[in-house]
């Protein structure tokens, strides 16, 4: 069952009304039960906030995926038993990423839609873009993902160009396709530098200011806490990727400004091309001052996702600035990891153990509340203290006068 695509065109290929979703994960010698768990229910989420409802896992342990159909034969066959029983079900979703040889096997054995990972996080890119420059962002990356798999995926791509020489003589349709592609990628590519240097001009116009990115993975809680720390309105939601756009607010602390960057959340297996082309929007990342690497402390798998973001950052060429631990959401952990039987000095020392092993392992930290404001006032000290670090070596006489 092959799709029809059209070139140009703002994909999403989650419907407006509600689908319901299967969902697949392979279980590797590199990975575990409990890891692949983590990581489905991850998908579930973003299939969630995509619009799709889960209503079934599969899972699969294999040495390696099958070079065909991802998952096994006999796997295949069982998804296909069960979609038959529930006639509602309208797409599977994989958690990694499938060729486009693949994805053709897939659809044409279970009859529904195929969606990986990359796919799923594409969708909810492009559903939720607002500005040029995010959209430009996404079409980019849906081109550079969907160009390798060309084959495999699309038998017809609407032209986009014509008339006389654009077409050579006995020249396949999947070369006219990739070709077409191929120039629509280039026409993006230039689009993004456009937009690139009107960015870059107006990271000039923000003067001497410090500059403070909040950082981390995606649904950790950097827009709410900027929402506290700056006292603006920035939507804040409960579903990944609710920022894809940096938004930007001047803070002043005791006579002291500086500017508050919070950015795109990353994710585990987050597309290359993705962060290829979002470059331009992380720029605020790397041309800050100070990170404020903001984690969810509640997060079963929090340590994992602090290395993810770590991670990123190397990638970015950000990883050496300075960088303050802001572990969030600490009531949420006090009520899945403490007991209502648990005496008070236990927790406390519980709490004092989880700190101290966390200064350890990831540097410099403080646990706060974004909810309740709990540990708002010792980030903000802590804020000051790293921003007036750095105004002192930059600007002496513009601190001193602040008194």
């Amino acid at each position: 069952m092959a799709k029809e695509w059209t070139l140009g065109e703002k994909a999403s290929l989650l419907k407006l009304e509600p689908e319901f979703a299967v969902l697949v994960g392979l279980i590797t010698p590199d990975s575990n039960e409990t890891l692949a768990h983590e990581h489905m229910d991850e998908l579930e989420f973003l299939a969630e906030t995509a619009g799709a409802e889960t209503i079934k896992r599969f899972t699969q342990r294999l040495p390696h995926p099958e070079h065909t159909t991802f998952i096994g034969k006999g796997k295949v066959e069982e998804i296909r038993q069960y979609i038959e029983r529930h006639e509602n079900v309208t797409m599977v979703i994989f958690d990694d990423d499938l060729s486009g040889k693949q994805t053709n096997h897939l659809e044409e054995a279970l009859k529904v839609k195929i969606v990986d990972r990359s796919t799923l996080i594409l969708d909810i890119f492009a559903a939720r873009a607002q500005t040029a420059q995010a959209k430009t962002q996404v079409e980019l990356a849906q081109m550079q993902y969907l160009l390798p798999r060309l084959r495999g995926l699309w038998t017809h791509l609407e032209r986009q160009r014509g008339g006389i020489g654009m077409r050579g003589p006995g020249e396949t349709q999947i070369e006219t396709d990739r070709r077409l592609v191929q120039y629509r990628v280039k026409v993006l590519e230039d689009k993004l530098k456009d937009i690139d240097r009107q960015s870059q001009t107006q990271r000039k116009t923000r003067g001497e200011l410090i500059r403070v990115a909040l950082v981390g993975y995606t649904n950790v809680g950097k827009s709410t806490l900027l929402n506290l720390i700056s006292k603006s309105e920035v939507l804040a939601e409960n579903k990944l990727f609710a920022t894809l756009d940096t938004t930007v607010r001047k803070v002043v602390f005791d006579q002291m400004p500086f500017l508050l960057s919070d950015t795109v959340g990353f994710i585990r297996k987050l597309p290359h091309h993705l962060v290829e082309s979002f470059k331009s929007t992380l720029d605020e990342v790397r041309e800050s001052d100070i990170l404020i690497h903001v984690v969810d402390v509640a997060h079963p798998q929090f340590e994992d996702q602090i290395r993810t973001v770590q991670k990123t950052l190397l990638e970015l060429g950000a990883a050496d600035k300075p960088t303050l631990m802001v572990y969030n959401k600490i009531e949420l952990y006090r009520e899945r990891v403490f007991d209502d039987l648990l005496e008070p000095e236990t927790r406390l020392m519980l709490e004092a153990e989880l700190k101290s092993n966390m200064l350890h392992q990831f540097g410099e930290n403080i646990f706060i509340s974004a909810l309740t404001k709990e540990g708002m006032d010792d980030l903000r000290e802590r804020m000051m203290r790293l921003i007036k670090e750095l105004y002192v070596i930059r600007y002496p006489h513009q601190v001193r006068s602040w008194g």
